[in-house]
């Protein structure tokens, strides 16, 4: 291609870009990345392959199940090229080690997906003048942009702040169609190969809309906010904040955590079935969303999914003990929250969710 060339070979094999996560958006990333020649590629994550992710994370394969993610796309990406340097990163990004991992490449693409760390992300690269290759996915739907490059804008300036916890949820929690990542993921390694060559319109100012059901792409103008307070003419954030607290959720660990007994205001899915066995008056709700519930659930507990929560709390009893599951426990801690701020007195979460009833109550019952 005479748009590359020898000299744009050059400029790919010099380049040094981040990854951040290597999931969804990251597996397709990473893998074309690798393939382009770009010469050293950083990785962060600290997550294990579950088979639960097989279905987009295509750079992990079902030999991978149990493997850490990183090892396991760095084999994939040294497959496809050998002749590159990946660095790991075994890590959550934090306000306190992100400037320093960042310092050493030319931009960094976001391939999260939840909300501290893509404004950690887009801070960072705003602080130490990296250009931000975004993107994101939900159910049908993807977009895709590059913030924080020459003068344009930032995260902030098209979400000033985080919605409100619980109302968004995950791709794991919400669901996504598992070759969206790909599209979305694939536009975002074409930006990076774009800004690394110096080629072409780069999605700057610029928000790409996909739409996979219609399949359309809609482009909407983005303008830098003089008033943003990262970005903006008078910045009034020069360093690296609390982004959970910022974004009202709580902090994931960032490495698995020893077993540890219920706390108080969790109970055991054992002691919830002996409580459902004894006929013991309570009520246990399902956060999860309605799609969720028709692949495994308990049939005693009530469907109300965390986002329409705050909107249904009159189906409840504030008098009444309340015991709240979903998935894993984090959504369903969310909801504790929610209940207990509105008033209710009694609330318990189960603890591991679903998952954990089926390895500890019923192991007839499915996984996803």
């Amino acid at each position: 291609m005479p748009e590359v060339g020898m000299e744009g070979q050059l400029k790919l094999k010099q380049a040094k870009v981040l990854l951040v996560g290597t999931g969804g958006l990251g597996a397709p990333l990473g893998m074309y990345l690798a393939a382009a020649g770009v010469g050293r590629i950083g990785l962060v994550d600290f997550d294990i392959v579950d088979f639960s992710n097989l279905q987009r994370q295509v750079i992990h394969g079902t030999k991978d199940v149990g493997k850490k993610k990183l090892d396991s796309a760095a084999e994939t990406m040294l497959d496809i090229n050998p002749h590159i340097q990946i660095d790991k990163f075994e890590v959550a990004l934090t306000s306190e080690n992100a400037m320093e991992i960042i310092q050493d490449y030319d931009m960094v693409v976001d391939g999260t997906d939840n909300f501290p760390t893509r404004y950690l992300v887009n801070d960072a690269c705003v602080l130490s003048g990296k250009p931000n290759v975004y993107g994101s996915i939900f159910r049908f739907e993807g977009q895709a942009t590059v913030f924080a490059y020459k003068g344009g804008p930032c995260y902030r300036c098209l979400y000033p702040e985080p919605p409100p916890p619980g109302l968004v949820p995950s791709c794991a929690e919400g669901g996504v169609l598992g070759i969206l990542p790909g599209t979305i993921g694939l536009v975002q390694a074409t930006e990076a190969v774009k800004l690394i060559l110096g080629i072409g319109e780069p999605l700057v100012g610029r928000l790409m809309l996909y739409d996979a059901l219609a399949m359309k792409f809609r482009e909407l103008k983005l303008r830098r906010n003089p008033e943003c307070p990262v970005c903006g003419d008078h910045p009034t954030i020069k360093e690296l904040i609390d982004y959970h607290q910022f974004c009202g959720v709580p902090q994931e660990a960032s490495a698995p955590a020893p077993v540890a007994a219920a706390s108080p205001s969790e109970i055991e899915p054992a002691e919830v079935k002996a409580r459902l066995d004894r006929g013991d008056s309570f009520v246990l709700v399902d956060v999860r969303e309605p799609h969720e519930h028709q692949i495994c659930n308990i049939p005693q507990a009530r469907l109300i999914p965390l986002g329409l929560l705050p909107k249904r709390l009159d189906e409840l009893n504030r008098g009444d003990e309340i015991v709240v599951h979903c998935k894993s426990g984090m959504r369903s801690a969310k909801a504790q929250e929610l209940l207990k701020q509105s008033g209710f007195k009694h609330v318990l979460n189960m603890k591991g969710g679903i998952l954990a009833w089926s390895d500890k109550v019923d192991p007839t019952m499915p996984k996803y």
